[in-house]
């Protein structure tokens, strides 16, 4: 890396010379829609389709002239004019696995006709590429995964996307698998004497089987293994730490502004981490398990009996979330990004539901200078295909890492040490004002 810092340093003064909206975000909170809302129940909708198409949800007017969104959501209506609606996303992947992959990464998953588990080989996660670049720059780490691992299923299948990959484990994101909306969210041990006491004890047996083990310091995974309890060690014993993730510091009213939810306390603790120096942090949507009401957005059955349980709690956390980055003035500096996986298909099964559909689909963005009101791109009268300026996610993946400062052509090394471009594709830089 330290090879690579002036290229890097002079790549990015070249970048800022040619566009004004290069490094405009100094964060990104990247909401990820695990299961893959129903798009034309939300932000698409198609009043004028044939009714297995267009659903029994109406439309409603938003606060940008002409452009209408579902009526479960009003109070982002009322925002429109705060971010870019794009409605042409499309790839050809309908698998959950592979698609979350190409989402969280802007590159196709090696095997893409398969339904793998997360591999050494994949391209690494957004928060894991920013732990990479920022690797020195914090105690706390520069990818965060919130409500993670949302990403797993009963019988352990872990999903791809979220990790590094073949940039190395240790570079994963910090993940938090506490759910913050509960009395006692805590991701570290602390409180009375004999928690701290039962810590340091760890602490301290951890030295001395680092001394049995020094004559395998050669050997790459031991080490790797050494410095995830350094980095686990060092964040723990962190006041700058503990205080970034203690959400009992926030007043009851703003709290309740987010709703007490998995999603809505996530985007408040997220809002906690980018003040705190974070660069990405990725909010989960929460599967919940216990319930089975309204788990996630993977709705096969009852699509719309679970959006009218899922949508008031995306409307209520991303509104709050937007209203207090802009009340801080930090919604300049970071970019807040919704997106799912892919899309649900036009026409509904017979058992009231939508089935996986990647040919179109919506995601926004705000923030960091992107056009507020914009809608980008069109689809066509099912809300099928895009019909008008497609967006790929090479594309949605480069105006990421535009905004967050990094030059298109930094590549990856693999283990190998073979070069990897970041991104394939140009940043869509008519979204930024």
């Amino acid at each position: 890396m330290g090879l690579m810092l002036p290229d890097l340093l002079r790549a990015e003064q070249a970048e800022k010379e040619t566009s004004s909206t290069f490094g405009r975000a100094k964060s990104c909170i990247f909401c990820f829609m695990f299961g893959a809302p129903a798009h034309q129940d939300i932000w698409d909708l198609k009043p004028d389709s044939s009714e297995e198409v267009r659903g029994p949800f109406n439309p409603i007017s938003t606060s940008v002239p002409g452009t209408q969104f579902g009526e479960h959501i009003p109070k982002i209506a009322g925002m429109a004019d705060r971010f870019a609606l794009i409605r042409s996303v499309t790839h050809p992947d309908s698998t959950h696995t592979v698609a979350m992959h190409y989402m969280q990464t802007g590159v196709r998953h090696r095997r893409p006709n398969t339904n793998p588990t997360n591999l050494p080989d994949d391209f690494p996660c957004f928060g894991a590429t920013m732990n990479l670049i920022h690797r020195q720059s914090s105690v706390l780490p520069a990818g965060v995964s919130l409500n993670a691992p949302g990403n797993e299923i009963p019988l352990g299948h872990i999903f791809p996307g979220f990790f590094a990959g073949f940039i190395g484990n240790h570079l994963d994101p910090m993940f938090v698998t506490d759910d913050p909306s509960q009395p006692d969210f805590n991701p570290f041990p602390t409180g009375g004497i004999n928690v701290g006491r039962r810590f340091d004890e760890r602490t301290s047996l951890l030295g001395r089987l680092d001394q049995l083990r020094r004559r395998l310091d050669h050997v790459q995974s031991v080490r790797s293994v050494t410095r995830f309890q350094e980095k686990a060690i060092r964040v723990v014993n962190s006041p700058e730490a503990l205080n970034a993730f203690d959400l009992t510091r926030e007043a009851t009213g703003l709290r309740d502004q987010y709703g007490m939810t998995p999603f809505g306390q996530g985007c408040l603790l997220a809002r906690r981490l980018v003040e705190s120096g974070v660069r990405l942090v990725t909010v989960n949507w929460a599967r919940d398990y216990e319930s089975r009401v309204a788990d996630h957005w993977d709705t096969h059955q009852d699509n719309f009996v679970k959006h009218k349980k899922l949508l008031p709690v995306f409307d209520q956390g991303y509104t709050a979330l937007l209203d207090d980055l802009e009340s801080r003035g930090l919604l300049d500096e970071t970019l807040v990004a919704v997106i799912g996986e892919f899309g649900r298909t036009p026409k509904i099964n017979a058992n009231a539901g939508r089935d996986h559909w990647p040919g179109c689909f919506s995601i926004t963005l705000a923030g960091s200078g992107i056009r507020g009101g914009l809608v980008h791109g069109a689809s066509d009268s099912t809300a099928a295909y895009p019909v008008r300026d497609a967006v790929s996610p090479e594309e949605v993946a480069a105006t990421i890492y535009h905004a967050l400062g990094v030059p298109a052509d930094f590549e990856l090394t693999d283990h190998l040490g073979r070069p990897f471009p970041l991104t394939t594709a140009r940043p869509l830089l008519g979204l930024f004002g």
